[in-house]
């Protein structure tokens, strides 16, 4: 395993909270600019947010089993998605009591945090999935695991650890971010401007877009951050085209938003926010999500690199997506050294192969 990486973390302790259905890290920016722009306030409010915050122990978890940090100024942050259909998510399938990543980022922020690159791992990748622990009970690795079954054996720390162990690249933060308040969010922002080039209907996602200019509700968002099946050649991948530039006209959408026009508009955003998320124990507090926004701040839409890890369908199953080693290796080590990812790393992967998936959303 590599041996590069940042800043030496620091120690915190605190408890998993299970069965949380995650969506995606635009949240992550609109927290940022609520705690930027209006503070993390006092008194009561300071105490109601922090006691929003889930957290997980990913540095008590994992131990010293782990890349080591070298401090050249960036910072990697795992941000995970979970299908589980527990508690008010039930509406969106059946729950069967696990919870698989259903979408999974690697967010590179560079040195000087201007940039970001953010690389899209498919959930149906095989890899080889380490050793973890659930419970107590020690789960043996796989060769040939699904990526999205590290979180279903091992929980976030599991995810944490297979992430790591496929980059080579320590990750200083964990984010989730659930379903329920990134629908709540969306609504709360008066929705997310987008213009569709051709008609989305998905029944499965419950989506149904004529081409043109929209603003999307909450549930209409997440309808097509979770759509496949009507665009590209239905796979995984071509719903990741969809995602990343669903984030990038959230992150537009939040630039626009006027938050000292009302306080309770302000106060509402910050709640759903940290309501939503749970990140790892360093980050468990409004003080430190604000001092991680402070960081995030500066990074507009135009300012991230959004690429998929370079992937060939699985001639065995074309269900299922290998990495192509060769080329995730130019990924991985391009952000290990905070460099950006050159564009021979993704060329003729089954990623940039979707169909026309990465251009049925723009930017209005």
């Amino acid at each position: 395993m590599a041996d590069h990486r940042k800043h030496t973390p620091r120690n915190s302790a605190s408890a998993p909270r299970s069965g949380r259905r995650k969506a995606l890290m635009g949240t992550v920016w609109t927290l940022a600019t609520v705690l930027v722009l209006g503070g993390a306030g006092a008194g009561y409010v300071y105490y109601k947010l922090n006691g929003n915050i889930t957290s997980v122990n990913i540095n008590g978890a994992l131990g010293s089993d782990r890349p080591k940090n070298v401090d050249n100024g960036s910072m990697d942050i795992l941000v995970l998605g979970s299908d589980s259909r527990a508690g008010q998510n039930a509406k969106y399938g059946t729950d069967e009591g696990t919870s698989r990543s259903d979408t999974a980022m690697v967010v590179h922020v560079y040195k000087g945090r201007k940039k970001a690159s953010v690389v899209s791992i498919p959930r149906d990748t095989l890899i080889r999935r380490p050793v973890c622990t659930k419970g107590g009970e020690t789960v043996p690795a796989q060769r040939l695991a699904m990526f999205n079954s590290a979180y279903e054996v091992g929980g976030p720390a599991c995810a944490v650890k297979t992430v790591e162990s496929m980059t080579g690249i320590r990750m200083d933060h964990y984010l989730e971010v659930d379903f329920s308040g990134f629908k709540h969010l969306i609504d709360q922002l008066g929705g997310v401007d987008i213009t569709t080039t051709q008609p989305i209907h998905d029944a499965k996602s419950h989506l149904d877009l004529e081409p043109g200019q929209h603003t999307l509700n909450g549930e209409q968002s997440l309808g097509l951050v979770r759509t496949r099946h009507a665009v590209g050649d239905g796979s995984d991948l071509g719903r990741i085209k969809l995602q990343q530039a669903f984030i990038k006209a959230l992150l537009d959408q939040i630039k626009s938003v006027d938050l000292f026009s009302s306080p309770k508009k302000l106060y509402d955003l910050a709640d759903t926010s940290t309501k939503a998320l749970t990140t790892d124990s360093e980050l468990a507090s409004v003080n430190k999500l604000r001092g991680f926004a402070e960081d995030l701040k500066g990074i507009d839409s135009k300012d991230m690199h959004m690429v998929t890890l370079p992937v060939q369908y699985d001639p065995n199953d074309p269900n299922r997506v290998l990495p192509i080693d060769t080329k995730a290796r130019q990924v991985w080590r391009a952000l290990r050294w905070d460099k950006p990812i050159p564009a021979s790393a993704t060329k003729g992967s089954a990623g940039d192969a979707t169909g026309d998936a990465g251009k049925v959303v723009q930017n209005p």
